[in-house]
C-alpha cells in the first residue's frame, strides 16, 4: 500500500476516555496510542492501534511521530512499553533523543 502524508492531520489528547489516549481520526475512523500519566512526569505508551482499513499506508507512523512531539513538548519522561512504539524507536532512534526516561533504552 502506498504512504500517505498525514502531516496534516491533528493529534487530539483525549484524556477523558477511559484509557487515556491520544488520537488521529481519519475517514469516519480513529487510530489510537493508549497512554498512562504517571507520577514524576512520565508517560507510558501501552497501546498502539489502527484501523484495519488504514494500515500499511504510514498512519501508525504519523500518530506515533505527533506523540513523540507532544511528549517533548510537554517534557514528560516517555517509556514505551508498546510493541509498535519501541519498534518504531529502534528503527528511528534520533526520535527517542532526550525524551526518554532514566534507565530506558531502545
Amino acid at each position: 500500500m502506498e504512504k500517505k502524508d498525514w502531516s496534516q492531520l491533528t493529534l487530539i489528547n483525549n484524556a477523558d476516555h477511559p484509557k487515556k489516549r491520544f488520537e488521529i481520526h481519519v475517514e469516519g475512523q480513529t487510530a489510537f496510542i493508549e497512554y498512562i500519566l504517571a507520577k514524576g512526569n512520565a508517560i507510558y505508551l501501552t497501546h498502539t492501534e489502527v484501523p484495519r482499513s488504514l494500515e500499511g499506508n504510514g498512519l501508525g507512523s504519523a500518530i506515533i511521530k505527533k506523540t513523540l512531539d507532544h511528549v517533548r513538548e510537554k517534557g514528560y519522561d516517555l517509556v514505551p512499553l508498546c510493541p509498535f512504539v519501541a519498534g518504531y524507536l529502534k528503527k528511528h532512534p534520533e526520535s527517542a533523543k532526550g525524551i526518554l526516561k532514566k534507565g530506558y533504552s531502545v
